[in-house]
């Protein structure tokens, strides 16, 4: 079976957790290169290591070594704004390019919702941990209903935030909010990040909300069956995936405002669906709180093992 190589820019703990799930789990990549700016960082330093190619010069180190002409898909795991010159510096290539950082230059992708429709894009964007976490969620409830308005709320421990996180805040709401309704299905969504300060630090934990017009007890039922199945969908891809509490689907009382959050068009909604998840890391280089970058490497493995595999597979 050919096997793609695959090379990680960005050598901090996203791009270092992700090296180490493509060299325990890959069944279609082989890992090549990693690639970084800090010649001192243990994503590195552990690459080499394992005798892997290494460069401590960016993209620009990446495209200078021997071991580039045989790459065929290359993870960023930087930064918005490093993305941007990433993939400019690499689109002549023909390299396929998945992007871990919320710069959207490419089709948002959530593998449980849409991983076939974009498998020949040049670039694509993984969204954001949250969206990866909560936006299948939006998407299963949309199936059985139409959802005027969704949002969501993403909280994640403050230690596993890194610079790159916290640089790309203004970006992580902007991307996942578009990414609700162009992949979610919402007419409109909103999105929020919480980094917890909490010691000892907890488990990832994400809220959704969405607003529908569903009166029906069959209608919930329905909305119920779909978030169950839609949460085993992503289980099979990151483990530690899960319902923290029954979904609960309350009415919207009537006198509640609610022209600020609708299309003018939307029809009033009856119910709040709301849904409260947990994501738990699988702990191959990051500790187990770390579920938000977590499920970021295990939906871009993910997504670059179907790519590798072929649209057949």
């Amino acid at each position: 079976m050919t096997r793609t190589k695959v090379a990680i820019i960005g050598s901090g703990n996203i791009g270092t957790d992700l090296m180490i799930k493509v060299i325990r789990g890959a069944r279609h990549l082989d890992m090549s290169v990693m690639v970084g700016i800090d010649p001192e960082s243990d994503g590195l330093a552990r690459a080499a290591r394992l005798g892997f190619a290494t460069t401590a010069a960016g993209v620009d180190g990446l495209i200078a070594l021997p071991e580039y002409a045989d790459i065929g898909i290359v993870f960023d795991a930087t930064s918005a704004k490093a993305h941007v010159h990433n993939a400019d510096r690499l689109a002549p290539h023909g390299k396929r390019l998945i992007d871990l950082t919320p710069a959207a230059i490419g089709p948002y992708v959530i593998p449980a919702v849409n991983l076939g429709e974009h498998l020949d894009a040049p670039d694509v964007n993984m969204v954001t941990c949250g969206g990866q976490a909560t936006i299948p969620i939006v998407a299963a409830v949309s199936r059985v209903v139409p959802v005027p308005y969704a949002e969501i709320v993403a909280s994640i421990a403050s230690r596993s935030a890194g610079p790159g996180t916290r640089a790309n805040i203004d970006e992580f709401t902007e991307t996942t909010s578009a990414a609700i309704t162009r992949v979610g299905g919402a007419r409109r969504g909103k999105a929020i990040i919480i980094l917890n300060p909490a010691e000892p630090p907890l488990l990832m934990r994400d809220t959704v909300l969405c607003l529908v017009d569903a009166p029906e007890a069959e209608q919930h039922r329905l909305i119920r069956d779909s978030i169950t199945k839609m949460v085993a969908e992503v289980a099979a891809y990151v483990p530690g995936y899960r319902l923290k509490q029954d979904v609960q689907i309350t009415a919207v009382p009537t006198d509640q405002p609610l022209d600020t959050l609708l299309d003018a068009d939307s029809s009033r909604p009856t119910h709040q669906v709301s849904v409260f998840l947990e994501v738990e890391g699988a702990a191959h280089y990051l500790p187990a709180y770390a579920g938000n970058l977590d499920i970021m490497t295990s939906a871009a493995l993910r997504v670059a093992e179907r790519i590798a595999a072929g649209k057949d597979a």
